[in-house]
């Protein structure tokens, strides 16, 4: 695949760039589909490529020695990931796992670090992920340890509602997350979550249905805090 059609789908790392850019770098991109629940990679994998997300639902994770798995984030369209990799030279930290079916475009993990070294602007681009992605770590260790589950659920949905441009009353999210998913995030388990959402229900915050959660009332999610 030639850098015109990487630029044509206006991924947000490289919008607003022109070829002219990319000036005496040579920049092979592949695209890959991937089935539901079907691992792109695993964590300690040893691959370096960066990849982004055209279509479909990613998850990244992490499995304890026990099993569990601790979800760290859902990937949105046009988001790039595993760059840590592609920069350090290090193992995966996580595994990314398709929830949907998935079409990705990859990229060599060592054309990603000459561009972060010879693009000013996308390094700065990078550089201001990373640094987002340092904050909302710090966010989350901060409700791990200092919320309840059930303020830690209306967090999730809070934060789930702005990402989505759903924020208000009559706001819908669709392809919600799963409960075991929520929980997973949020460091409980299913039982607990189901439970929470059926009392934010009865309270009159959400109506939820498959893959879809209705705010009728998103003031009440932050009642808690």
């Amino acid at each position: 695949m030639s850098l015109d059609t990487l630029l044509a789908h206006e991924l947000p790392l490289f919008r607003g760039l022109a070829p002219a850019d990319f000036a005496g770098i040579e920049v092979p991109v592949t695209e890959r589909r991937l089935g539901s629940w079907e691992i792109l990679f695993h964590q300690k994998d040893r691959s370096r490529d960066v990849h982004f997300l055209l279509s479909g639902t990613l998850i990244a994770l992490y499995w304890t020695a026990d099993g569990r798995e601790v979800i760290f984030t859902r990937f949105g369209l046009g988001d790039h990931f595993g760059e840590l990799a592609a920069l350090d030279d290090g193992d995966r930290s996580l595994a990314v796992v398709a929830r949907s079916d998935v079409t990705v475009l990859s990229l060599p993990g060592p054309v990603f670090r000459q561009l972060f070294d010879q693009v000013p602007a996308l390094r700065w681009r990078i550089t201001q992920g990373l640094v987002s992605r340092i904050r909302a770590l710090t966010a989350r260790n901060l409700e791990l340890t200092t919320y309840s589950v059930e303020q830690r659920v209306a967090s999730y949905l809070f934060g789930l509602a702005v990402d989505r441009g759903q924020l208000r009353a009559g706001g819908v999210i669709i392809e919600a997350p799963t409960h075991a998913e929520i929980a997973a995030t949020i460091g409980s388990n299913r039982e607990m979550v189901s439970r929470i959402m059926s009392g934010l229900a009865k309270r009159g915050a959400i109506k939820s249905a498959r893959q879809r959660i209705e705010l009728l009332d998103p003031t009440v999610l932050t009642a808690g805090f």
